[in-house]
C-alpha cells in the first residue's frame, strides 16, 4: 500500500489541501484496493484560514512517505518555513516523489527540487516563481508537469488534474477513470514520460469542438487526417488548429496520437486483447508502429505495461 503524506503549515490555501485530502485521504478501497495509506504531516496543529488541521505525525515523518503532497500557499511574499522545507527536500533526498499543488511549488523551489527541471504554478505568480529559481524552466501556460519524481500544478481545478494524474500512473487510466466519475469530474489525458506535459480533455459542452471531439474519439481506429477533422467540423484546417491549440495545447494530429495511447493504456488494463489488436483498434497499424509510439510516450513497451495493471 503506497504511502502519501500531505506537508501542511500554517496558511495553506483550503481548496487545494482539500483536494489532495479527497482523493488520497479517502477510503476507496471498494474502487482500489489496495488504497493509499495517507497521514498529515505538520510541525504543530495548523490554522488554515478559520479551521484547524492536527497533524497525525511531525513533519520529519514524511520521509516514510512513498509521496509526499505539498498545497498551495496563500503568501508567497513571504519564504516557505526553513523547518517545512528543509523536511520535503530530506523526503526527496530519501526517494519520495514530491508533487506541489498550486503555489507550493514555492516549497519545491525553496528545496532545490525544480533547479534544472520544468515546473508551473498559478499564472499569476509563475514570474515570481522564475526570478526567485532562474534555474527552473517555469511554463505559465500548463496545467501541470511531470518530471517523474518531481511533478508541479497550476492553480485550483489544477490541482485535481495532477492528483488524478499521480492516481493514474500508480493504479492505471481504468482506476483514475472510475475517481473521476466518483467526483464528477472529466477524465484526462495521461503523461507518464519525464518532463511530459499534459492538459486536460475539455470538458464537454459550450465550445467549438464539442461534437468534434467525440466524434474523433468514436474513430480512432480509421486513419483520421487534419482535413477528415476540418471536414466533420465545417472549418478550415487552420481555424481548425487554432480551436485545437486553445482548447487542449496541442495540434489535431498530436492530440490524435495521445488519445489512441490512451486507448491502448485502456485496452492494455482491461482486456487480454494481442498487441496486434489493439494496435489496429487504436488506429496504430502495427505492432511494431504500436510498440514505438506506446514506448516513446509512456517510457516501457505495452507487454510491460499490461504485466503493471494485469498481473
Amino acid at each position: 500500500m503506497p504511502a502519501v503524506a500531505l506537508a501542511v503549515t500554517h496558511g495553506m490555501l483550503h481548496y487545494e489541501l482539500s483536494v489532495a485530502v479527497e482523493i488520497f485521504g479517502t477510503d476507496l478501497t471498494h474502487l482500489v484496493d489496495p488504497w493509499y495509506d495517507f497521514s498529515v504531516c505538520g510541525s504543530a496543529p495548523v490554522h488554515i484560514g478559520r479551521f484547524r488541521l492536527d497533524p497525525d505525525h511531525g513533519l520529519d515523518h514524511l520521509v516514510h512517505a512513498d509521496t509526499v503532497i505539498v498545497p498551495g500557499l496563500a503568501d508567497t511574499d513571504r519564504e516557505p518555513t526553513p523547518e517545512l522545507v528543509a523536511a520535503v527536500r530530506a523526503a526527496h533526498e530519501a526517494g519520495a516523489r514530491v508533487a506541489s499543488l498550486c503555489t507550493g511549488a514555492f516549497v519545491l523551489g525553496a528545496a532545490g527540487l525544480l533547479d534544472g527541471r520544468r515546473a508551473t504554478t498559478h499564472w499569476a505568480h509563475t514570474g515570481e516563481l522564475a526570478r526567485r529559481h532562474p534555474a527552473a524552466t517555469v511554463d505559465p501556460d500548463v496545467l501541470y508537469v511531470d518530471n517523474g519524481d518531481v511533478l508541479t500544478s497550476a492553480g485550483k481545478a489544477a490541482a485535481m488534474d495532477l492528483c488524478l494524474h499521480l492516481v493514474r500512473r500508480d493504479h492505471g487510466s481504468a482506476n483514475a477513470n472510475k475517481i473521476a466519475r466518483r467526483l464528477v469530474v472529466p477524465p484526462h489525458r495521461d503523461g507518464g514520460q519525464a518532463q511530459f506535459i499534459a492538459t486536460p480533455l475539455p470538458t464537454p459542452g459550450n465550445h467549438p469542438l464539442d461534437e468534434l471531439l467525440p466524434w474523433a474519439l468514436e474513430r480512432l481506429d480509421e486513419p483520421l487526417t487534419v482535413e477528415d477533422l476540418a471536414r466533420q467540423a465545417r472549418m478550415s484546417s487552420r481555424h481548425l488548429g487554432r480551436h485545437f491549440k486553445h482548447l487542449t495545447g496541442t495540434t489535431p494530429l498530436q492530440w490524435l496520437h495521445t488519445q489512441r495511447v490512451r486507448r491502448a493504456q485502456e485496452l492494455l488494463e482491461t482486456t487480454n486483447a494481442t498487441v496486434d489488436t489493439i494496435a489496429s483498434a487504436t488506429g496504430m497499424g502495427t505492432a511494431t508502429t504500436l510498440r514505438r509510439h506506446f514506448h516513446r510516450s509512456v517510457g516501457v513497451p505495452p507487454d510491460a505495461y499490461r504485466r503493471t495493471f494485469r498481473p
